[in-house]
């Protein structure tokens, strides 16, 4: 008969547990969140005391007050069953120092029991939201086109990237018997309301497609007319979008309000960007939107390429505050314009990388590059 070491295996159980607890507790990154949930913090204190507006107008909160304020907004994000616990235990910390003999000593274990109670419970709530938010990023990812897309007389490769766990970025490449279609478009806002946006966005622009094969230009005249459905609602969407006939060398093109694309031209071996007139949609009425958006015509002939991308790329900050900017991505295109889809892409990749380091972008990050072989 073999014994088991008890002893070896509390000891290995407990530097299981050690390892998991401290996964990820590194200096840099503990810095980085207490600094963004101290600002957070911040932020709750300012909208629950009104503080700012109180000193606009002059006038100096007396602490109690705000101590009121606080505790008030904080109570009102629990749920009834749960704000009267947490009022049972405020209260219950407070007698507990103005009380003697058991019931003082009952308080304070009770009213720590009640607010841990709540936290677990909360976290608990937290875990399954996120869940959900997991699965709702799998089924958005899962909408997106592949990755990579090649025809006879085209390469179309993109990169994406959610600076949340569900993002507004959308890239698409629809093919249809006339030519292929080229969409990015960047939802105001981030999280989970962009990405609804985006999903909506996108079944949109399939079913116009579909339907009445629309150019650039008039895509985005009908997408306009939905996005401006609701009047109460203030999102916009900037967008490009191209059209690339089948075996034909030009492309038709229309911009609105987004960050002009960057196009090397082979021939002339030199990059320009393709900047039109257009608002974003949403941004205004269908008389105003179809009196400014111009759809262009450009040539697109052997070795040319195009970069479409979002403005989280351009904007995104590295430990300095130093933004990427668009010199950087013309220097690329400028130098490996002439080669495929694929190699553009990555080497943009490379790029943001090595700039950005360890920073988290703040926006989503969104790219993709057609070229003619």
């Amino acid at each position: 008969m073999s014994l088991k070491n008890e002893a070896q295996s509390a000891f290995q159980n407990t530097k299981s547990f050690y390892r998991e607890y401290v996964s990820g507790m590194n200096r840099e990154r503990i810095g980085k969140e207490f600094h963004a949930d101290s600002e957070r913090l911040k932020q709750l204190y300012k909208e629950a005391t009104g503080e700012d507006k109180e000193e606009a107008l002059g006038r100096k909160l007396p602490v109690h007050i705000k101590i009121m304020r606080l505790v008030n907004s904080l109570a009102k994000r629990l749920n009834p069953t749960r704000r009267l616990i947490f009022a049972m235990s405020v209260l219950g910390f407070i007698l507990h120092h103005f009380t003697s003999g058991l019931v003082a000593d009952l308080l304070l274990p009770l009213s720590f029991a009640g607010l841990l109670m709540i936290l677990m419970v909360e976290l608990l709530e937290k875990s399954d939201v996120m869940r959900e938010i997991d699965l709702a990023r799998q089924i958005q990812m899962s909408l997106l086109p592949p990755t990579e897309m090649t025809k006879d007389t085209m390469e179309i490769y993109s990169f994406a990237n959610t600076a949340n766990e569900v993002g507004g970025d959308y890239v698409d490449m629809i093919e249809t018997d006339g030519g292929t279609y080229v969409v990015i478009a960047d939802v105001s806002g981030k999280g989970l309301t962009a990405a609804l946006y985006m999903v909506r966005m996108q079944a949109l622009v399939h079913l116009l497609i579909e339907k009445n094969s629309p150019s650039p230009r008039e895509l985005f005249l009908e997408l306009n007319n939905y996005v401006k459905s609701g009047v109460k609602d203030k999102t916009f969407v900037t967008a490009c979008a191209a059209f690339f006939p089948n075996d034909k060398p030009y492309f038709l093109y229309a911009r609105a309000g987004h960050n002009p694309p960057i196009y090397f031209n082979k021939e002339q071996d030199t990059i320009f960007e393709l900047r039109s007139n257009g608002f974003a949609l949403g941004m205004t009425n269908h008389d105003q939107l179809e009196e400014q958006l111009v759809e262009k015509k450009y040539r697109f002939e052997s070795g040319d390429s195009v970069l479409f991308y979002t403005d989280g790329l351009t904007e995104a900050r590295n430990d300095r505050g130093e933004e990427y900017g668009v010199q950087r991505l013309e220097s690329i295109m400028d130098i490996y314009g002439s080669l495929h889809a694929k190699t553009v892409v990555k080497k943009v990749q490379a790029s943001l990388e090595s700039f950005i380091g360890t920073e988290k972008p703040a926006d989503d990050i969104t790219f993709t590059c057609i070229h003619r072989p």
